[in-house]
């Protein structure tokens, strides 16, 4: 009897439904976002989003920016990644999980190859927002709305009140 209850709550996927949902909902991207976000977030994590944050508020990304190089093309491919415009939303909180596990682990070379995925990540996406999203084909590959949610979710200036105090 305790075996079966220990079990099934072993079994339970959290992020599939909530306690106060029907049996047809489903949690939305913007509640995996959070609860990625109350995972034990590395603090590289956090620099990259508030440094996002703040130039996407002051720039707007009117620049364009450059795409990524072959070399950081060729780091995705090595960890079997796509590129972030052909990236679904599942597969993105995939990869923001398992970089976060990589983050926080005591291999050197597993945690800097965590960072420098992030890095081109907002690089992509920083190339996505100055175009404003020309590259994409397919409503599917929208991996993109979940890194954006995740960067907002983890900085410290996610809204516009708070960038007014910070700046001050």
């Amino acid at each position: 009897m305790l075996d079966d209850t220990i079990e099934i709550k072993s079994n339970f996927d959290i992020t599939s439904k909530s306690v106060f949902s029907s049996a047809d909902d489903t949690f939305t991207s913007r509640s995996i976002a959070a609860l990625l976000a109350k995972n034990t977030v590395p603090a590289s994590h956090r620099r990259v989003a508030d440094n996002y944050l703040i130039v996407k508020k002051i720039f707007k990304f009117q620049a364009c920016l450059s795409r990524i190089s072959n070399v950081e093309k060729a780091l995705l491919e090595k960890y079997d990644f796509n590129t972030l415009e052909f990236t679904t939303m599942k597969q993105m909180y995939n990869e923001l999980t398992l970089l976060q596990k990589w983050s926080v682990s005591g291999n050197n070379e597993e945690k800097e190859a965590a960072d420098n995925i992030l890095l081109i990540r907002v690089k992509e996406l920083k190339f996505l927002e100055s175009s404003s999203y020309a590259s994409i084909s397919n409503e599917i590959y929208n991996g993109y709305k979940a890194l954006q949610q995740y960067l907002k979710e983890i900085s410290r200036f996610q809204t516009v009140q708070n960038m007014r105090v910070f700046c001050r």
